[in-house]
């Protein structure tokens, strides 16, 4: 029986796979701009001290501990003639971007506890209609097609529009925020990437197609009991490893980036930072165009494998180029060899993650890829805050002054020197952790078939699934929809194939 399938004719030429990859160009580039430059708007043209300023992405995260489960539940639970995940990424296209302009609106109070509270609602706004746009977008992919090669397309165009995302939003806001004391230059930039954002992210709604799936039957209550329910996979656990050490090691470079070239180069005012972001983005973008076709041949993970141990390469060597008056050349020549690493970096992460809605189901009995998709948003959402949170405590343990910053004078030598330590040694201990978790990383193309090969075309319920014992939430009557009978029964497959769930 053929499914029915909501939004555009199924195609899998260059355009579709364009027209869903430019969604990233949101994901990939607002989360730069906010880590390149609203701890800087908040300490150097507010005057906010930098461990208070580190602390609000941080509650924000918190903020999304509730509203991504939540989002992820609603997503399967809805049923809609757009498809379910469809109609949520046209609602969050409108709430992302106006929410995103609405963080930068400038506050005039001499309360610092007032200015404090305004910019954690203004983040936390933000942080929802974001989880609106991003939670049914991750999951997409996976109701659009099950083939593990052409999945593997489609998230290295997104990949690709990440990069770009990354790249227009690395390099533009420095020729619109020349002044990084004046809070006006700041929301003309989110007002002019507000505008984009909502281009490039409702372009994924008209240019995708959905397959309908029977909702869910679940209530909102029971959104935190399959949000954990999801860790039960080892496969899962490990994938969030791979997802928060990559994403916090990249955080915590492009959220360092402006005091690294500002305090310990003294150069942001030569357009060193222009040039860094610039080496970092176009090495990014032109790394996908090799580890798109590395990961087709190879693995997923192999292309992990072979980016982090080069970004780790490129981010140790800046640790000799760390202070004022250094050669920027080879500066520059160690931020290529980063943004490549990057690309193998995220090419595999985010194409992992397409399979892990699968490696669920397996385990779960139900197709729940809004679930599964929301804890990965979350996990990318807590690395942000983590690094923000990071860097303004270590920036206040090095003795930064936010005084003297918000006056245009110079840090102390010893402040410097610490800035340009964790610059370094920060993201290189992340990508450490990544190589490590990446090489322990169960699934492979084999081990995909072998999951595809045990579910059902199309990926409704098989009675030859996992079931979650000794789980509360799924100790339901053999005639409920959340756990179909004779669910007991285990895939007849090996030992060895079993440990990749």
């Amino acid at each position: 029986m053929d499914e029915k399938i909501s939004g555009r004719k199924p195609s899998y030429g260059f355009l579709s796979r364009l027209m869903y990859g430019i969604g990233e160009f949101f994901g990939g580039g607002c989360f730069v701009i906010i880590n390149s430059f609203f701890a800087v708007f908040l300490t150097k043209a507010l005057g906010m001290p930098t461990a208070l300023a580190g602390t609000i992405p941080m509650v924000g995260k918190i903020w999304d501990a509730i509203t991504d489960p939540i989002m992820g539940n609603i997503t399967d639970r809805t049923r809609s003639k757009f498809g379910p995940k469809r109609f949520y990424i046209l609602i969050g296209s409108f709430a992302a971007a106006i929410t995103f302009v609405l963080m930068w609106l400038r506050v005039s109070s001499d309360s610092m506890a007032a200015m404090y509270v305004f910019y954690i609602v203004m983040y936390c706004l933000f942080s929802t209609g974001f989880t609106v746009f991003t939670v049914p977008y991750s999951g997409l992919l996976p109701d659009m097609m099950d083939d593990y090669t052409m999945r593997s397309k489609f998230s290295n165009m997104r990949m690709v529009w990440s990069t770009l995302g990354a790249m227009v939003c690395g390099l533009v806001p420095t020729f619109i925020i020349r002044d990084n004391l004046d809070p006006a230059a700041y929301l003309r930039c989110a007002l002019i990437f507000g505008v984009l954002f909502f281009m490039t992210s409702i372009t994924v709604f008209f240019g995708t197609w959905e397959k309908q799936k029977e909702p869910v039957q679940s209530s909102l209550k029971e959104s935190f009991p399959q949000a954990v329910s999801v860790f039960r996979s080892r496969s899962f656990r490990l994938f969030l490893g791979l997802y928060l050490f990559g994403q916090c090691g990249m955080d915590f470079i492009s959220g360092m980036a402006v005091y690294y070239v500002d305090d310990v180069l003294n150069g942001y005012q030569n357009g060193y930072f222009t040039l860094i972001m610039a080496a970092l983005m176009i090495s990014q973008l032109l790394g996908m165009a090799v580890f798109g076709p590395v990961m087709s041949r190879t693995s997923k993970k192999m292309a992990i494998l072979i980016g982090a141990p080069t970004r780790l390469i490129g981010i140790l060597g800046l640790l000799a180029f760390s202070h004022e008056g250094a050669n920027i050349v080879p500066i520059l020549c160690l931020t290529v060899l980063i943004g490549f690493g990057n690309a193998g970096s995220l090419t595999g992460i985010f194409a992992i993650m397409a399979d892990m809605a699968d490696v669920d189901e397996l385990i779960t009995s139900i197709r729940r890829p809004g679930i599964v998709s929301s804890m990965a948003t979350f996990i990318r959402k807590v690395s942000s805050g983590i690094s923000a949170a990071l860097i303004g405590i270590l920036l206040a343990a090095v003795g930064y002054d936010e005084v003297a910053a918000n006056a245009g004078a110079r840090q102390t030598a010893f402040t410097q020197r610490g800035i340009g330590i964790i610059f370094v040694l920060a993201p290189a201990i992340l990508t450490l952790l990544l190589i490590i978790v990446d090489v322990v990383f169960p699934i492979t193309g084999k081990e995909f078939d072998m999951v595809q090969r045990i579910l059902p075309a199309g990926g409704g319920m098989n009675p030859h699934r996992l079931p979650l014992k000794r789980s509360r939430f799924w100790k339901r009557s053999p005639a409920s929809p959340m756990m179909p009978s004779g669910a007991g029964k285990t895939p007849d497959c090996g030992k060895n194939d079993e440990s990749l769930i």
